[in-house]
C-alpha cells in the first residue's frame, strides 16, 4: 500500500471560531487514540481535497504534526451539506505494532456472463466487509472477480473473498456481496399490458376513421 503523507499543523482556534481558518484555506481536524491525548490540527485544504476524497477507509495515512509523525485512519471526512466541500476531518491514531479493526471496500471485478448471455441483473450487498489485523496487513480494498457468475441465481457470499492469512474477516460469512437476478416480473407484466392496451385502441382509431370518410362521401 502507498504511503501518504499530510503535513499539518497544532491547531489553537477551537468552535465557532474555525469558519475563520477554513476561509484562509485551511482545513480544520483532529487526530485522537487509545493511547494519545486529542490533538487539534490545521492541514492545507488544497493537498488535504487532492488526497483524502479518493482513498478508503482502510488506507494508512501519516500525518506529520511538525515533525511528529502519527499513522492514522480516516474515521470521518465531514462535508458542507450544500457545497460538498470537505469540513473537517477525523484521524484515529494507530499503533503498528497493535491489531485494529476496519472496514475494507469490496471491489467487484470481471464480467458476469449471465448478465450478457440471459439477461441478468446485478444485485449488490456487501459493500464492504470488516476485518481485523496489524495496520501494515490491512488491505486498501479486497477485489472479488465475478466472472463466475454463469447462471441465474448463482451469487458470492463473504465466504468467497480471498485475503492474506495475516487478515481476518470478522463479517458473517454468509453475508451477500453479488447475485444475478432474473429480469424483474413487474417489468415484463408492464409490458404486456402496454402491448395489451395497443391492441385494443388501434381497431377502435381504424373503425372511427371508416366512419367519418363515409359521412364525407
Amino acid at each position: 500500500m502507498e504511503e501518504i503523507i499530510l503535513e499539518a499543523k497544532k491547531r489553537d482556534i477551537l468552535g465557532k471560531q474555525v469558519n475563520t481558518l477554513r476561509n484562509k484555506g485551511i482545513l480544520p481536524g483532529i487526530i485522537y487514540g487509545p493511547h494519545i491525548s486529542p490533538i487539534p490540527i490545521s492541514l492545507d485544504y488544497r493537498q488535504a481535497n487532492r488526497i483524502l476524497p479518493v482513498i478508503t477507509s482502510s488506507h494508512l495515512v501519516v500525518i506529520d504534526v511538525e515533525g511528529e509523525k502519527h499513522t492514522t485512519l480516516v474515521r470521518e471526512k465531514q462535508r458542507h451539506p450544500v457545497l460538498g466541500k470537505l469540513q473537517h476531518v477525523d484521524f484515529m491514531a494507530v499503533s503498528m505494532t497493535e491489531k485494529l479493526r476496519a472496514n475494507v471496500y469490496i471491489e467487484l471485478s470481471g464480467d458476469a456472463p449471465a448478465v450478457f448471455e440471459y439477461g441478468g441483473i446485478l444485485v449488490s450487498g456487501q459493500e464492504e466487509v470488516e476485518v481485523e489485523c496489524l495496520p501494515g496487513d490491512l488491505p486498501e480494498k479486497v477485489v472479488v472477480d465475478i466472472s463466475g457468475l454463469k447462471q441465474i441465481g448463482d451469487a458470492l457470499h463473504v465466504r468467497d473473498i480471498v485475503v492474506p492469512p495475516e487478515v481476518e474477516i470478522l463479517t458473517n460469512m454468509d453475508e451477500l456481496i453479488v447475485l444475478v437476478a432474473a429480469p424483474a416480473a413487474e417489468e415484463i407484466e408492464v409490458v404486456e399490458a402496454v402491448e395489451g392496451e395497443v391492441a385494443e385502441v388501434e381497431p377502435e382509431v381504424i373503425e372511427k376513421g371508416k366512419k367519418e370518410e363515409e359521412q364525407e362521401i
